[in-house]
């Protein structure tokens, strides 16, 4: 199978080098051309994400290691290539949706120069000429309903995600056989995403701490252990799922205090 670059060249070749190819030539050949096209250089496990064809996947990744670039990439490249494709962007809040929505997806579609003319822009939604349409929905499992025939969810922050809300729009893939990409930092040893993460099957799992990335400098990751403390630290930047906020004790303390060896006093 030959390289990206191979298939571009080629590509030149059989065009007889009278134009270069556009992005939505090389993009079924080089899947990372929707960041690499607008300047940036995906670290090797961005690449990675973008080529899979997994059906779902788990990105569980530190703070600021680019994750949320990763699936806003992503979410353009299937609006671009698949006419018609419904992507849905889905977070705890509205805002956070927004975030993702308008700074990452928007920005990159207008880095690359809206390679694909757009029908209709909204705060919340574009539509493209190609009929796809990409969707930012605020997290409440009661006013979300009614989606279908989905290409693509991306479920952000999802460790923060209710279950009812998780539980709410996996349906919206049912017919379609869409993909879910689930990314999130670590958060609490509870809900959907730490049990699919811990003991799920049938997902691809990602993996990506502060140190494996190149922009976050060992400098700053001391600093912020000095600053926060080792629980936060873990959860935010080493991929460590820890205690509920609200637990009393640590676990580690209560599996310590518990001996099997005690003897019961009443059989």
């Amino acid at each position: 199978m030959p390289s990206p670059q191979e298939a571009a060249r080629e590509l030149l070749r059989r065009r007889g080098h009278a134009l270069p190819p556009t992005l939505l030539e090389v993009l079924p050949h080089d899947p990372q051309a929707v960041l690499t096209w607008a300047g940036l250089t995906p670290d090797p496990w961005q690449s990675q994400a973008l080529a899979s064809r997994s059906n779902q996947a788990l990105w569980l990744c530190s703070r600021q290691s680019g994750k949320s670039q990763t699936a806003a990439a992503l979410a353009l490249r299937e609006a671009l290539l698949w006419p018609g494709a419904l992507i849905l962007l889905l977070s705890p809040t509205q805002r956070q949706s927004g975030e993702l929505f308008r700074d990452k997806f928007k920005r990159l579609y207008a880095t690359l120069g809206r390679p694909v003319a757009t029908v209709q822009e909204t705060a919340l939604t574009l539509e493209l000429a190609n009929g796809s349409r990409v969707v930012s929905l605020p997290g409440d499992e009661a006013t979300i309903r009614g989606y279908s025939g989905v290409r693509l969810l991306v479920i952000d922050e999802a460790a923060r995600v209710p279950d009812d809300l998780y539980l709410a729009v996996r349906p919206m893939l049912a017919v379609s056989r869409g993909r879910l990409i689930a990314l999130s930092s670590a958060w609490a040893k509870q809900g959907w995403f730490y049990e699919s993460w811990t003991t799920g099957e049938g997902w691809e799992r990602v993996k990506i701490t502060a140190d494996q990335c190149p922009r976050i400098s060992p400098e700053f990751l001391a600093d912020e252990l000095r600053e926060i403390g080792r629980r936060w630290y873990e959860m935010e930047y080493l991929c460590v799922f820890g205690d509920a906020v609200d637990q009393v004790f640590r676990g580690e303390d209560l599996d310590a205090a518990l001996s099997g060896n005690c003897k019961p006093l009443f059989s």
